[in-house]
Order: structure tokens, then sequence, then C-alpha cells
């Protein structure tokens, strides 16, 4: 009987710390929000940020893009050539980048990247009590350190997923037309005819929200660190910029399919 109290009482630990933490992660968000509309604005940070998750990220990028496209491209030819519709080839890369792809392998290497670094320093902050000087000086450490993130993260990692995209068609383009022999003329005609602006829009509005997401739970993580089961010190750095990667990928691969049965 003791046992049985012993699992219903760790159950309701478990339960209340996880709606505990759920509450503390939307008080962040919309003290976050609020730190938006705060002046002054702080513009240089900002850039800082912007060019820390943005232009830092074009290298990982571009050669993940190119690459994915090659795959498409190849793969997508052995599998058209059963069925003599090589001239496809153009509209499937670019549909399967533009819908899918481009987004959530953005998503996923800017969280690799730039969320799991964004998650680190906010928790080296938290533990060496940088955030309570803040604090202490009567500085809001949610407009000082959280929204040029937010802002810069928002801005991009669409435009990292345009690029993606971009880059994606073109390796796909190498790789079909080439190497393999695809007509260039039915590859860009095919993709002309098959894509449309809802296919494009579908692509933005995943990279926004999957940028959202990177941002919100990888800098959230980070900052309440201390109100997590993580422990102190650097150990608690690691796992919880680890927690922060493995949540931000899942999160991002369950709004795909969510996004993907509401808006296609």
């Amino acid at each position: 009987m003791q046992i049985v109290l012993k699992q219903i009482e760790n159950l309701g630990k478990a339960t209340l710390y996880h709606i505990t933490d759920l509450g503390g992660m939307g008080l962040f968000l919309l003290y976050s929000i609020r730190g938006i509309f705060k002046r002054p604005f702080r513009f240089a940070a900002f850039l800082k940020e912007l060019k820390f998750i943005g232009a830092h990220s074009f290298v990982v990028i571009f050669f993940t893009a190119a690459f994915t496209g090659m795959v498409l491209g190849v793969q997508g030819y052995y599998t058209l050539s059963k069925f003599g519709s090589e001239g496809l080839l153009g509209s499937a890369v670019a549909l399967t980048l533009i819908r899918e792809l481009g987004p959530v392998l953005t998503g996923l290497m800017v969280t690799g990247r730039a969320g799991s670094a964004m998650c680190a320093e906010l928790g080296i902050m938290r533990i060496t009590q940088q955030v309570d000087a803040l604090e202490c000086m009567s500085i809001d450490p949610y407009r000082f350190l959280i929204t040029p993130k937010f802002l810069a993260t928002l801005v991009a990692v669409p435009l990292l997923t345009l690029m993606f995209d971009v880059v994606g068609i073109f390796g796909g383009y190498l790789s079909g037309v080439k190497l393999l022999g695809v007509n260039p003329g039915a590859f860009f005609s095919g993709m002309e005819q098959s894509v449309l602006n809802k296919d494009i829009n579908l692509g933005i509005i995943k990279s926004f929200v999957f940028a959202f997401i990177i941002v919100w739970i990888c800098t959230g993580r980070g900052f309440l660190l201390l109100k997590s089961r993580s422990g102190f010190g650097a150990g608690s750095v690691s796992r919880v910029t680890t927690q922060a990667v493995v949540l931000s990928s899942i999160t991002i691969l369950i709004w795909d399919y969510l996004l993907t049965a509401m808006l296609l």
C-alpha cells in the first residue's frame, strides 16, 4: 500500500512540476513580447543577434541545402524514370523543398547551431548571477537579453529558409540536369507550372512558426534554468541545453505535421 501511495505522490509531484514549468514558460513569453514595445529599442543588439543567428548560419544552411537538393534530384530521377516522367523532376524537387524540407531542415539546423548557443549563454548568465545583477540595477532582463534574440530569430529564419529553397533547387538542377541528363527546359517549366503561391506561403508560415518555437524554447530553458530540475553549475547548463535542442526539434516536427494538415 505504501508503494502505491508513493507512486501516486511521485505522479502528483511530476504533474505539478510540469504545470508550473509550462506556466513559467508562458509568463516568460509574455514578458519577452512586452519587452519588444519598451523603449529605447536596442537596435545595435538586434543587429548583433541577427548577424549571429542569420549570417553565421549561412555556411551550414548552404551546404545542407545544396546536398539535400542534389539527393532529391538523384532520388527523384530514379523514381520518376520508372514511370517515364523525368520531366517532372523540377516540380518534385521544388515542391518538396518549398513545402517541407526547406522550413524543417532550416529550423533544425538553426536550433542546433544558434538555439543551443542562446540557451547555453543565458544559462551561464543565470548561474553566474548576471541576470540578477541586471535586475538589481533596475534593468529589464527581458528587454535587455531576450527581445533582440526574439526579433532577430523571427527575421533570420524565414530569410534562411528562402535561401535554403533557392540553393536546394539549384542543387537538384545540378544533379538532375547536369549529371543525369534531364532536359533543362522541362525541369524549369514543370517547376513553374506546379509551384503555386499557396506553396510558397505555406513554407513562409512554417518558417515563422519554427522561428518562434526555436527562440521561445531555447531562450526560455536557459533563462529559467534555476527553476528546472537540471541542478546547478556547469552540468546543469549542458543538460538544459540538450533538453532545449531536443524539445525544439520535436516540437518543430509536430508543428510541421499540424500546419501541413491545416493549411495544405
